[in-house]
């Protein structure tokens, strides 16, 4: 366990007034392949149409976007393709400044058109592509480009997320030009003004990147490349202490950390952080009997997440249980209330009792139900997804476990071809129009796997976002959740506990509270 204490001893000591500044930085070293490794692979490259690691962790490299954040100091915003930056006084106008060289990896200069044409893709996206995230952006109206290095986006409200929004991990920015030949371009090609350059992607192998020489910051990235492994978790906590890979930035389980640490705690360093993701239910509300919300709050009171938690803990890293905002964030609801919601109470008995009555108020009995589930990443999915199956039958509901690729799960989600899912709900900031928009009806948020339509929450939604004070905007996300999980269209399950284990000599990465954020790899570096 040396590893991991090294790590706690360095942070308390570099905490104590009057040390910090005295613990020496170390200089980045220059070269070598950075070996990582990912679950599965991504079902196309499309970052505006994924809400997936697999994509993330892969792609993002090769990618820029207008902002991003300081993972060193986060929640802190910083620059990324933006050199500066201003809001009006009503927050209704943003006006970015953008770096003056920057190069795609073609050679062609990136331009404020670029940037547009990628925002409007995100916000009104052509026919045939996908915008996952659409609906975190309804406040913007316009963009308008006065000239080649300004972008200024107009709002029709002011969004308490906005800034945060554009640094966004998701919005990697495209080609114009590119997206003028082909709107489905980036889908099945990789061209950005990331710190690496796409190599190739060997399917069921790996997939690997090299350093752009012409990247922006200037002495960036440290690495020469990198190459990412397609193994499942089980097989990268065995290949971590052999030296085989050297990072697994989503997490291990508990017990995965505490084996590889016996095994190569001195080679090895763990850090471990709350995590703003959880797995939720989702149920096809456009499908029989799941249009009746009566059925979906049955099946919803039915498990016990409070037991979950305990007994998913070592095997996964689920953890807690919460509502639609993370557990300890600003605006989590408390326990105390948290209890008095469905499917939350601790008295399951009850709970079950009540799931019966509104299964006989419906009509629907002998219930069978098939839950669509994510096959190539078992953790946690697997065992959240055998976790409901076990549930439904304590009330009488027999179900089947559907396993299917992430390619297959994400299409099924996507296109409404399921009847209840295991859904991801995976964000990278404690924002409600972050957090929240895949609660507002399909029609204006894609990211809305179950189809359902309900004017309160989209009420509430644009409510929250323009209120500027916190009391308010806590009492209407208050509302929102109590709505969202009564109607149980789609309802958390149990939130996650990141714990990521690297090798002692990859430096420069930070944790933070959500996988998607820190993996362009510009600042990290090998230790020689």
């Amino acid at each position: 366990m040396r590893g991991r204490l090294i790590v706690a001893c360095c942070a308390v000591l570099l905490a104590l007034p009057g040390l910090a500044g005295a613990a020496s930085t170390p200089t980045p070293h220059r070269g070598g392949i950075l070996p990582f490794a990912v679950d599965a692979e991504p079902p196309n490259y499309d970052c505006h149409a994924n809400f997936s690691f697999v994509l993330m962790h892969v792609v993002a490299p090769h990618y820029s976007t207008l902002l991003k954040f300081d993972t060193a100091n986060y929640p802190q915003v910083v620059g990324d393709l933006a050199e500066s930056w201003s809001v009006s006084p009503d927050r209704r106008t943003y006006t970015f400044k953008l770096r003056p060289n920057v190069l795609f990896h073609d050679g062609t200069r990136l331009t404020s058109a670029d940037v547009k044409v990628s925002y409007e893709r995100i916000t009104h996206p052509p026919q045939g592509v996908l915008s996952v995230r659409q609906a975190d952006y309804s406040a913007i109206t316009s963009i308008d480009t006065p000239d080649p290095l300004t972008v200024v986006f107009h709002l029709q409200w002011p969004d308490a997320a906005m800034l945060a929004n554009f640094a966004s991990p998701w919005n990697c920015i495209y080609s114009a030009a590119k997206l003028a030949q082909d709107p489905q371009f980036p889908k099945t090609n990789i061209l950005g003004t990331g710190p690496y350059i796409f190599v190739e992607h060997v399917k069921g192998d790996h997939w690997s990147g090299k350093r752009w020489d012409k990247y922006f910051q200037s002495g960036k990235p440290y690495l020469d490349g990198y190459r990412a492994e397609f193994i499942n978790q089980t097989a990268a906590a065995k290949a971590m202490p052999s030296g085989r890979i050297m990072a697994q930035f989503r997490s291990f389980t508990p017990a995965e950390r505490d084996e590889m640490m016996e095994t190569a705690g001195n080679r090895l360093d763990v850090r471990e952080g709350p995590w703003t993701s959880y797995v939720a239910l989702v149920f096809n509300t456009n499908q029989q009997p799941f249009n009746d919300a009566r059925v979906r709050r049955a099946l919803s009171l039915a498990i016990d997440r409070w037991s979950g938690a305990e007994t998913l803990a070592g095997t996964t890293f689920l953890k807690y249980v919460g509502g639609l905002m993370r557990p300890g964030s600003t605006l989590a609801t408390p326990e105390a209330e948290l209890v008095t919601l469905p499917g939350f109470s601790r008295d399951i008995a009850a709970s079950r009792a009540e799931a019966k009555r509104l299964l006989a108020e419906a009509g629907v009995s002998n219930l069978e139900v098939t839950l669509t589930n994510r096959k190539d990443v078992p953790v946690p999915y697997h065992g959240a997804g055998n976790f409901v199956v076990d549930a439904w039958r304590e009330i009488g509901v027999n179900a089947t476990h559907e396993l299917l690729s992430t390619k297959e799960w994400q299409k099924a989600l996507e296109t409404g071809k399921f009847a209840a899912g295991i859904d991801l709900a995976a964000d990278y900031f404690d924002d409600p129009t972050i957090c929240l928009a895949r609660y507002v009806s399909r029609d204006l948020s894609p990211a809305n796997h179950a189809g359902s339509t309900d004017r309160f929450l989209d009420a509430l939604y644009i409510g929250q976002a323009i209120s500027t004070d916190l009391r308010e905007r806590m009492k209407i996300v208050r509302d929102f959740e109590r709505q969202a999980v009564t109607e149980a269209a789609t309802v958390p399950l149990l939130w996650w506990n990141r714990i990521v284990v690297s090798s002692a000599k990859f430096k420069g990465w930070n944790i933070s509270p959500s996988q998607y954020i820190g993996q362009d790899l510009s600042d990290v570096w090998i230790e020689q």
